[in-house]
């Protein structure tokens, strides 16, 4: 196995990252962008993959036929069912998460709920209180689907706020965001490999 796949003798943490905003220039998006850098550059055995949930067809269960789903669907199940962790970047709608997110929670979580006992961190960028309500919503369904989040730290960001924290084209652009970005992510990492451990002891 790559030393980069290695943290001592473990396995690196394999995280799902899903941006609740269709946009190509999301903000959001742009925060999941920076985080796949960081671990690359700075968090040992820390991978983050983004997932595009836009190809998932709104839930319908008449798409389930004997048992499976659409293949759209099918690849996206897989990949939340094979990794470790999930990051979540969405802006808020409506004091809640966006249509698009729900959508791609409730497809993952058709029999089997491919979700459970999973670590997940939400990140956010919105206006106003920069998606802290929709957070508080993502984090209550979450129960349900049997996620694990982390409490601290909370990681909520005013996307037109002043000075810009993002170029034209989404990209974070502010070192000090960067920083607090970097700081959830080690959070996100001990936190998956302190589950990894209480699973391996159960």
């Amino acid at each position: 196995m790559a030393l980069s796949m290695m943290v001592g003798a473990q396995p690196a943490v394999k995280v799902v990252a899903l941006c609740g905003s269709l946009r190509k220039s999301s903000t959001n998006r742009g925060l999941i962008r920076a985080a796949m850098e960081i671990a690359k550059e700075s968090i040992d055995g820390l991978e983050i993959e983004y997932v595009d949930i836009s190809p998932l067809p709104m839930l319908n269960t008449d798409l389930e036929v004997d048992g499976t789903y659409p293949p759209a669907v099918e690849a996206f199940r897989r990949k939340i069912l094979e990794a470790e962790s999930v990051l979540f970047a969405s802006p808020e709608y409506n004091y809640s998460v966006t249509a698009p997110l729900k959508n791609a929670l409730d497809w993952a979580s058709r029999p089997p709920n491919v979700w459970g006992d999973k670590a997940a961190a939400i990140v956010s960028s919105s206006g106003s209180l920069g998606g802290a309500r929709s957070q508080y919503h993502l984090r209550q369904i979450g129960v349900f689907l049997d996620l694990h989040f982390i409490n601290k730290p909370e990681f909520f960001l005013n996307a037109y706020q002043l000075p810009p924290k993002f170029d034209s084209h989404g990209d974070l652009i502010d070192s000090g965001v960067r920083e607090k970005l970097k700081a959830v992510l080690l959070a996100l990492h001990a936190f998956s490999l302190r589950l990894r451990r209480t699973s391996v002891v159960n």
